[in-house]
C-alpha cells in the first residue's frame, strides 16, 4: 500500500528524480528509517561506517556527511541504489534511470544493474530509449496508454522497429519527420557573450524558421548558454539582438518582454507548478496581459487554455487536472503551450523530449517545426546524437564553455560531432565566422 510497505517487501523503485530529503546528508537519507542509537543517542559514527561501506561497493566517491542537495542528478541516484541496496531488496524496479546521465554513468549504471542480476535480485528496467533495452534487458514488456500490448520473453530476433510500432500503435518510418522551412532574416544574433559557464565569447545567430541545436557532452556549457540567454544567469559582458532589436535581458521576466521563451531541462522543477492544474500553468505568463483592473478574467484564462489544449492535442481529462498528473510529454506541450499565449520569436528548448516516450517524441518533434515554419527561431539543446541530426538545420557543438564548430545538417554525422566534442579534439576546419548560419 504504501512506499515503506514495498522496502518491507524487499521491493525498492528508483525513481526518475530520486526520491531523498535534500537537506538531509547522505549518510541519513541511507539510513532513515533504520538510523543505529547508541545509550538512546544516534549513533553518527555508524551511520557514517554503513554509508561509506555501500558508496565504496558502488564505487562512488560521495561523503557521507554530504548534503543531497549538493549533489549531481547522477550521485543523487546513486545513493537512491545504494539505499536499495542497504535494505537488501530483492526487486530493484528502475523508471527512466539514465535520462539525465552521461554516457559514461549510463555504463557504470549498468555495470550495477548486471552486478545486481549476478547476485539474483530481479531488476526491473523502464526506459524509452531502445538501445538500452536491446543492450540490458532479457524481456521487454510494451505498455500503452495504461494497458497492457504485448511481452516477447526474449530479444532474439526482435527489431527497433517491430518494438516501436507496438510502442505507438502504428509504424513510425521516420520518428523525425524533418522537411526544410524558407529562412527568414534573423531572429537571435549573439555577439560576444560571455558569462558563468561560460570559457570563451559565444556569438551565434538563429534565423527565423531556422532550428539550431547546440551539442556537447555533460559539462560543455550548453544549459548555461541558455540560461545567459534567458536571463537566469546574469551576462559579464556582450550584446544580444531580438529581430533586429537589442534585447537587454537582465531576467527572465526582461527575456520574456524582449520574446525569448525557454523550456527547461527540469520539467518538475523550473518548468510547471506541479500541484495546480493545467490551465493555471498555461496562463502563468499571460495572466498579466489577461487582467482588468487587478482582476483576473477567468473566462478569457479557461478560453485561452481550451484553445491551447486543442491546438497542441494535449492529453488531459480537463482544464482542472493538476499538470502533475500528465506525462511527461504532455507536461511539455503545456510549457509550450505557456509560451504560445506570448509573443515569443525566440524559443529556448533544453533537452525537450527528456523523459518522453517514442510516440510523444514525434509529437513535439512535430510541434518544433510547426513553430519554426510560423518564422520563430528554435535553438534547442540535445544529448541524444540521433535527435541532433534528426531536427536541427544546424549544429552548433560546444567543447568546455566554448562554441568551437557550426555544421551545417548536410555535413552533420555522429562520428564528426562526436570528435569536435570530445575534450581533446581540435576541428580540422575553423568555420568563420562560429555560429554563423552557413545558408
Amino acid at each position: 500500500h504504501h512506499a515503506a510497505d514495498a522496502l518491507a517487501a524487499g521491493v525498492a523503485v528508483i525513481y526518475q528524480e530520486a526520491q531523498l530529503v535534500p537537506e538531509m546528508t547522505v549518510a541519513e537519507n541511507l539510513l532513515l528509517g533504520q538510523m543505529p542509537t547508541r545509550f538512546g543517542w544516534l549513533d553518527k559514527r555508524a551511520m557514517r561506517a554503513a554509508a561509506s561501506r555501500i558508496l565504496a561497493e558502488l564505487e562512488e566517491d560521495i561523503s557521507p556527511t554530504a548534503r543531497v542537495s549538493t549533489l549531481s542528478i547522477a550521485q543523487r541516484q546513486m545513493v537512491a541504489i545504494a539505499k536499495a541496496l542497504l535494505r537488501d531488496a530483492k526487486v530493484v524496479a528502475f523508471d527512466e534511470p539514465t535520462s539525465s546521465l552521461s554516457r559514461r554513468e549510463v555504463q557504470k549504471l549498468f555495470t550495477i544493474i548486471r552486478r545486481l542480476k549476478e547476485r539474483g535480485r530481479v531488476v526491473i528496467f523502464v526506459s524509452h530509449r531502445l538501445e538500452e533495452v536491446f543492450d540490458l534487458c532479457d524481456s521487454v514488456t510494451v505498455l500503452r496508454d495504461g494497458r497492457h500490448v504485448v511481452t516477447y520473453e526474449s530479444l532474439a530476433g526482435l527489431t527497433h522497429e517491430r518494438l516501436v510500432s507496438h510502442m505507438v500503435g502504428r509504424v513510425i518510418a521516420d520518428i523525425y519527420g524533418y522537411s526544410p522551412r524558407p529562412l527568414g532574416p534573423p531572429a537571435l544574433e549573439v555577439e560576444g557573450l560571455m558569462g558563468p559557464g561560460l570559457s570563451a565569447p559565444v556569438s551565434l545567430t538563429v534565423r527565423q524558421g531556422e532550428v539550431v541545436v547546440v551539442f556537447g557532452l555533460v559539462g560543455a556549457g550548453r544549459t548555461e548558454l541558455l540560461k545567459l540567454l534567458y536571463g537566469a544567469a546574469r551576462p559579464t559582458s556582450g550584446k544580444v539582438r531580438v529581430c533586429g532589436e537589442t534585447a537587454r535581458i537582465t531576467s527572465p521576466a526582461a527575456a520574456i518582454q524582449c520574446g525569448i521563451a525557454l523550456c527547461p531541462e527540469d520539467r518538475k522543477r523550473e518548468g510547471i507548478v506541479p500541484l495546480r492544474s493545467v490551465a493555471e500553468n498555461i496562463n502563468l505568463s499571460v495572466r498579466r496581459r489577461f487582467a482588468r483592473l487587478g482582476v483576473l478574467d477567468e473566462r478569457r484564462e479557461r478560453q485561452n487554455a481550451r484553445d491551447h489544449v486543442a491546438r497542441l492535442a494535449i492529453k488531459t481529462p480537463s482544464l482542472k487536472q493538476p499538470v502533475l498528473h500528465l506525462s511527461g510529454g504532455n507536461q511539455q506541450k503545456v510549457v509550450l503551450a505557456r509560451w504560445l499565449s506570448e509573443r515569443v520569436k525566440v524559443l529556448l528548448l533544453d533537452e525537450p523530449t527528456r523523459g518522453i516516450d517514442v510516440g510523444a517524441k514525434r509529437e513535439i518533434y512535430d510541434l518544433i517545426f510547426n513553430l519554426a515554419s510560423q518564422g520563430i527561431g528554435i535553438l534547442a539543446v540535445s544529448s541524444e546524437l540521433p535527435e541532433v541530426l534528426g531536427i536541427a538545420d544546424r549544429v552548433l557543438v560546444m567543447r568546455q564553455g566554448a562554441i568551437v564548430a557550426s555544421v551545417p545538417r548536410e555535413e552533420a554525422t555522429e562520428e564528426a560531432l562526436l570528435r569536435l566534442a570530445l575534450p581533446l579534439a581540435t576541428p580540422t576546419t575553423s568555420p568563420s565566422p562560429v555560429g554563423e548560419p552557413t545558408r
